[in-house]
């Protein structure tokens, strides 16, 4: 069965997730993160891509960026994996692939899910009991976004621009975002969207996304389609 093509707009951000293969880890040390983070900024220059946040986790990757051309993502993920990988195998004297495969995204509506998937994004570490706030995980973009500090590999959204007239105030708004946890049916959405390659918001964003895609972007409807039955035929006499 054909792999389904990913869900790529231009302009539209999208949620990326890369595993370390087997759910093993990805990262060994500190200068593996900044490493990482520090092609991130330069990949995502080279392949016109913006990332607006990121969560850097001991064996996979959460991050959320936006693009002009459709292709431009695939072309980040594959240039950062392939030089990471390198460096890893170097450094650590090992061969073979270090992620999962294809890594999953989803397409994020503007606006309250936009930013929603962002504090899912920065909120990893806290949800996996690394850290009880996420301002104490030093790989993440929340220290970027919530209090102004490191923002070389961040590009900010409009939407979070909107949060305030100046610095100060915007990231004072978006630290106020973190004094409630996201709801588990949200969390649950976010999942469900990323895992299964699908888009994340209301129903008019899934119209708009299927009709400019031509493709489903929702998951389908599960179970055996309702048989319908044929009509009656009549029994004609032999000639």
């Amino acid at each position: 069965m054909p792999r389904r093509s990913r869900l790529v707009l231009p302009g539209v951000p999208l949620h990326l997730i890369q595993r370390g293969n087997n759910r093993q880890a990805c990262f060994f040390a500190d200068e593996d993160y900044r490493f990482y983070l520090d092609w991130l900024a330069e990949h995502a220059g080279k392949t016109g891509c913006r990332i607006h946040a990121y969560a850097l986790m001991t064996n996979h990757v959460h991050l959320l960026v936006s693009a002009d051309r459709a292709e431009a993502p695939g072309a980040l993920m594959k240039a950062l994996g392939q030089r990471y990988v390198q460096y890893v195998n170097r450094i650590y004297r090992r061969s073979g692939t270090l992620w999962e495969g294809r890594f999953r995204s989803c397409l994020i509506q503007e606006g309250a899910y936009l930013l929603a998937c962002q504090r899912y994004i920065e909120l990893n570490p806290v949800r996996a009991g690394m850290v009880e706030h996420p301002a104490e995980y030093r790989w993440s973009s929340y220290r970027a976004n919530g209090q102004g500090e490191d923002t070389t590999s961040i590009s900010v959204h409009p939407l979070y621009e909107a949060l305030g007239l100046d610095a100060p105030s915007r990231q004072a708004a978006y630290r106020e975002l973190f004094r409630y946890e996201l709801e588990p049916g949200l969390v649950d959405q976010i999942r469900r969207a990323t895992n299964g390659n699908f888009a994340l918001g209301n129903e008019r964003f899934a119209a708009d996304a299927a009709a400019m895609l031509g493709r489903r972007v929702v998951p389908g409807k599960s179970g055996r389609p309702r048989m319908v039955a044929a009509p009656e035929s009549k029994v004609l006499p032999f000639d």
